[in-house]
This record gives C-alpha cells, sequence and structure tokens, in this order.
C-alpha cells in the first residue's frame, strides 16, 4: 500500500537524520497539506491524521455543498456526496460534508515530489533541535574540533552543529590548526536564516571561571566562591576567591597540590597569569591584594566616589602599572574602583605645589588673591578642583582673569619642574665630579 510504502521510505529518512517518530508523523502531516495546497492553492480545510506505527494515513476534506463546483478543494456537488455516502442524501445545499481523500489520489509521482519537502523539513528540525540543545548549553564549556580556521573566526565541529569562535572571542597568543581539538565555553545562541549560530568563547570571564569549578571541586559544591574576575586574555587575570566555609583556604583550594589545579587552568588558557585574591569586606585590603605584584604603601580611598589613589616606592610604580597598564587596569576593574597609581617622589611633590597658597604664587595680582580668599579659595589644590561657576561668580573674579590665574598657576608648576631637573643635573655632575677624582688618584 502507498501510505506504508510512504511511511517506511520516510522512516528510513529520518532514522539517518535523528528525527524521533513522533517528529516524523508531524513532518507527514504538514507534507500532505503542503501536496494539497500545491495542487489546489489551499489547504485550510484539510486535516491529515498519521499512525506511524500502523502505517496508516487519513486525510479529511470539510466542503460545502453547492450546485455548481467552482473550487474543487472547498466545495462538492449533491450528487458526488451521495456517490461517495449514500447515507448523506439527506445532506442539501449549503450543508458541511467531510470528504474522505486516498492518499492514493495524489499518484506515486508525488513520492519523489515530496523528498524534497520532507528532506527540507528534517533539516529544519535538526537544525530546531541544535538550537534547543545549545541554548540549555549556554554558559557551559564544550570540546570540538577545530574545522576551518579563516581570519575573523575559527568554526567548531561538534557532533551534528557548528560553532563559531570569532576572533574578538579568542585568546590574542593563540593559533589553532584543523584538527586540533578545542574547550569553550557557549556564550550564546541565536536563530539565523542558514540555522542557530552558536558563539563560543575562550576570552570571556565565564570561560576562566567554569575552568576553575571543573579543577576545584571546592568551587563546584558552593564551599568557596569565585566573587569577581577581570582579564586581560593570554597575559594576566585576577580572580578574588571567598570562603564559606573556615575550614577551607579559597587560595589553596584554587591553587591545589603543588600547584596542579592552577596549572592546569594556566595550561589551558596557553600560560595566561592568574592571581588569586582571598577576599576581604575591607576595601583598602582588597584594593592593596589585587594590585599585586607590587605593594602600595599608602592608599587613599573614597568608597562614595569608588576612588583609590595608591602610593608606591618609585622603583614599585612599573611593577604596580604592569606592561601597558595591564595590572592597574585589571586591579581596577576587579575591585569596581577607579585606581590611580604615584611614585611617592611625584605624589609628595604633587601635594606639596597643590597646597601652595595662591598668594604665594608669584605671577597673581593682589586683587585676584583677595577674590578667590573671599570665596574660600586659598591653594592651587582648592583651585584646579573649584567650579569655574564659582571661582567667576558674583563675588569671584572677572570671567577675563580667569586665564590669567590659570597662567599662573601653570608658570609655578613649570618653574617647579625645571628647577627640579636643575637640582637633579647638578647632582648628576657632582657625582661625575666624584667618579673622575677617584680616577685620577688611582692613576
Amino acid at each position: 500500500m502507498i501510505n506504508r510504502e510512504l511511511i517506511e521510505i520516510f522512516s528510513e529518512l529520518a532514522r539517518n537524520n535523528n528525527v524521533e517518530r513522533s517528529e516524523l508523523g508531524t513532518i507527514i502531516e504538514q507534507l500532505f497539506l503542503y501536496i494539497i495546497e500545491k495542487q489546489y492553492g489551499d489547504s485550510s480545510n484539510c486535516s491529515v491524521i498519521v499512525n506511524v506505527d500502523k502505517g496508516e494515513i487519513e486525510i479529511y476534506a470539510e466542503k460545502i455543498i453547492v450546485d455548481v463546483v467552482e473550487t474543487p478543494i472547498l466545495e462538492i456537488t449533491h450528487k458526488d456526496v451521495v456517490a461517495k455516502d449514500s447515507n448523506m442524501k439527506d445532506l442539501k445545499v449549503g450543508d458541511p460534508f467531510v470528504e474522505v481523500i486516498d492518499p492514493t489520489f495524489f499518484g506515486r509521482r508525488m513520492i519523489t515530489h515530496a523528498k524534497n519537502f520532507f528532506a527540507q523539513r528534517l533539516r529544519d528540525v535538526e537544525r530546531q533541535g541544535i538550537y534547543e540543545d545549545y541554548e540549555k548549553k549556554v554558559g557551559e564549556i564544550v570540546i570540538g574540533t577545530v574545522h576551518q580556521n579563516l581570519r575573523e573566526a575559527i568554526f567548531i565541529n561538534i557532533e551534528r552543529a557548528e560553532l563559531k569562535l570569532p576572533k574578538a572571542e579568542q585568546i590574542p597568543s593563540e593559533f589553532h590548526r584543523r584538527g586540533d581539538t578545542i574547550r569553550a565555553v557557549v556564550k550564546s545562541v541565536e536563530v539565523k536564516a542558514k540555522g542557530p549560530e552558536i558563539i563560543v568563547s575562550r576570552s570571556d570571564n565565564h570561560f576562566l571561571y567554569k575552568l576553575f569549578e571543573m579543577e576545584v571541586p571546592e568551587i563546584e559544591e558552593g564551599l568557596v566562591e569565585i566573587s569577581a574576575i577581570a582579564r586581560h586574555p593570554g597575559e594576566r587575570a585576577k580572580i578574588i576567591v571567598n570562603s564559606h566555609d573556615k575550614r577551607v583556604d579559597p587560595v589553596g583550594a584554587c591553587v591545589g597540590m603543588r600547584g596542579s589545579r592552577i596549572q592546569a587552568v594556566v595550561r589551558e588558557l596557553n600560560n595566561e597569569k592568574v592571581d588569586i585574591i582571598p577576599y576581604s569586606i575591607r576595601s583598602e585590603i582588597l584594593i592593596s591584594r589585587a594590585l599585586a605584584p607590587a605593594k602600595p604603601i599608602d592608599l587613599y580611598i573614597d568608597d562614595d566616589r569608588k576612588y583609590c589613589v595608591a602610593i608606591f616606592n618609585d622603583d614599585e610604580l612599573d611593577a604596580a602599572i604592569g606592561r601597558g597598564g595591564v595590572n592597574i587596569n585589571l586591579a581596577s576593574r576587579l575591585v569596581n574602583f577607579r585606581i590611580d597609581a604615584f611614585g611617592k617622589t611625584e605624589y609628595e611633590k604633587q601635594q606639596k605645589e597643590q597646597n601652595t597658597l595662591i598668594s604665594d604664587l608669584p605671577d597673581l595680582v593682589s586683587e585676584i588673591v583677595d577674590k578667590l580668599e573671599n570665596i574660600g579659595i586659598n591653594n592651587v589644590s582648592e583651585v584646579l578642583s573649584a567650579d569655574e561657576e564659582l571661582i567667576t561668580g558674583p563675588n569671584g573674579i572677572k570671567p577675563e582673569s580667569l586665564e590669567m590665574l590659570y597662567s599662573a598657576i601653570q608658570n609655578f608648576l613649570s618653574k617647579d619642574d625645571l628647577n627640579e631637573e636643575s637640582v637633579d643635573s647638578q647632582e648628576l655632575s657632582q657625582v661625575s665630579d666624584e667618579i673622575l677624582v677617584k680616577d685620577e688618584s688611582k692613576a
């Protein structure tokens, strides 16, 4: 029978494409509705019932009884109704009639014609299955094989799915060849015209989190928590860890015996350095730890403005800032504070300059000084931090005097820098003279 032949053909296609039998019945129903619409231009009054297990297909069309048929799929004459079912001879023009359509009516040629539709629906079902599968995996690590390495992205194959690792989601220092095994975290899944687009990442903070979760059982069990992450992919990362069990050392748990756990994470990240920082409720301690490997000698913190000035010994300032500002940038993002770093000498010089009284500025007339002091502005620092509206307000100086004020401050700071350079030159000259004297005495 054509019904069973159809179902056997489509069942084989479905098995080859990993489509469930329940889904197969729905596809065959849609198939016949598609064929009816193709042949008659409308299938809205038709219904199809498929029993895959029994190999049965039933097609029904609800029609209206008319005198003259104009639309065969929607209408039928009373004579044809009686011919199909003699028990329906009492029906009149205008009454509905449900006609049973034999699938063989469409002919054997229909099988070939339907295969294209069926194949397309199988692809749609497969794509939907992939989308639903990976939508559940967002935030999870997956392992696949590099299929293509293009300039804009790497494409990874995992069973039936193709995953995209865009350039922005890669670790810059890495290079992957076709056939390489690669790990990444599923970042997003979107429906596109060609099927689901699955974006994965190796540079995302969550990838680092999931790696630690895989390597550190205490994190998976909830005993240790990673409360913040900041990364410069491929170069350095910082994480804050906190223990919910006093018996568990969060840093020790993440490092592992002889560094085994942290080394596994670092290897996966292409030797990206990872600083593990124990949490503290006190912002000064947390910021100090976040700035490692440099150690600040002083911190000035404004918790309300989320701002911190960190002072370092002059020889540690470069380590605090890091190459390209990486270290201080990561620390700032990690603790959610804006951090400005200064060497001790530079900061003391700056403080001295900003605390200089405006009355001591040599290029400023007394009239401007008096008016500024009357509105509560007494030193350079207060001038630089004050609003121009206050300085040039009703009790302040004239707007045209504002440029004179800033020029006087600039000249003072410039002269101070020149004096410092002059002192450094004198010291260098003295050292050179001492070296020459020693050399002459040796001679």
